[in-house]
């Protein structure tokens, strides 16, 4: 009797050990985001230009903190984040957003709660301040998954969402960017490429996703990329992960990126950072597709995986830890 009291007790001591060491391990929440990837290099970026990029993928970050620290959702704090990035000139997406071949500004956007594999998506917008935000209310507003053109402004004019006049989404910077390519200038489209996103685990365990984007420089006949397909550009699934996704999208589309990351997870067994590593630096790589992705698992754990020389990226963990960073090295 005594020597399975022992056992047991040794038994419930290594089970509550385990516990508290899983506990440690496994933040409360997580902020994973991006904001672009492609020919990003330290000898093409200014001090100045590098501070601004590093002071806005911050701003992000710490806004998601501040909704996770007082019990806010994934999906609430993917909403709030893109905000972010998507009011500023910095990034390809919103008021930054590059211009189509006829001089236009045609935005696209997606957003997926993992808890509920609910899902909504807008592309081709012309007059909503945030797409992102559009996204969500196609998600639960609407019995569709996607909206595109002018019946999602419509839809988003219908809920009350902020329409903006087209010439809010200009900036000279983006405008020139235009003319070159129009010229012919070599490499001209091969800048970057700026679409953001955001992937979050929130203290209930729920994961969620998101992307917001302005497609391509030079963009023509209403081409739509992968940020509104869902699986392609964004997923998630609380069984596996959150994803967001930055490259080139006719690939993205074609291998279905994104929702690859959770099926190379649930079917193969593989880790998170195995399976971003196996899409994006394999997969992409073997057949030309530039880009990378960012991703959070149900346990916490993170991914950045690209295959260019740079990445806008960044996360922050409950557990204080934090980072952001722009270059392969």
């Amino acid at each position: 009797m005594k020597h399975f009291i022992f056992k047991l007790t040794i038994s419930v001591f290594v089970w509550l050990f385990s516990v508290i060491i899983f506990a440690q391990q496994k933040p409360d929440y997580v902020i994973v985001i991006h904001g672009g990837a492609g020919v990003i290099t330290k000898k093409n970026m200014t001090p100045e230009k590098e501070a601004a990029y590093r002071a806005k993928l911050n701003e992000a970050l710490e806004t998601g903190r501040k909704i996770l620290e007082k019990g806010g959702t994934a999906t609430e704090t993917v909403i709030a984040v893109i905000n972010i990035m998507e009011d500023s000139p910095l990034f390809n997406a919103g008021k930054g957003a590059v211009f189509t071949h006829d001089g236009k500004n045609e935005l696209d956007a997606s957003i997926m709660d993992g808890k509920t594999l609910n899902a909504g998506a807008v592309a081709g917008v012309t007059d909503v301040k945030n797409p992102i935000t559009l996204a969500y209310a196609v998600m639960t507003k609407s019995k569709h998954v996607m909206l595109s053109g002018a019946g999602a402004s419509q839809f988003a004019k219908e809920q009350g969402l902020e329409i903006v006049d087209p010439s809010y989404f200009y900036t000279e910077n983006r405008w020139k960017s235009l003319q070159k390519v129009l010229q012919n200038e070599k490499n001209a489209e091969k800048e970057k490429h700026g679409t953001v996103g955001c992937a979050v685990l929130d203290k209930y365990g729920n994961l969620a996703a998101g992307t917001s984007t302005g497609g391509m420089t030079n963009k023509q006949y209403g081409r739509i990329g992968d940020s509104p397909v869902i699986g392609a550009g964004t997923y998630a699934d609380n069984a596996t992960c959150a994803v967001s996704c930055t490259g080139h999208g006719e690939f993205f589309i074609r291998y279905v990126v994104a929702y690859t990351v959770s099926a190379l997870m649930k079917y193969k067994g593989l880790s998170l950072e195995e399976a971003g590593n196996e899409i994006i630096n394999k997969t992409l790589k073997d057949v030309g597709g530039e880009g990378g992705l960012i991703s959070v698992d149900k346990d916490g754990n993170i991914a950045m995986p690209f295959n260019t020389p740079g990445m806008f990226r960044g996360y922050l963990k409950s557990t204080g830890e934090k980072k952001v960073l722009i270059y392969k090295n």
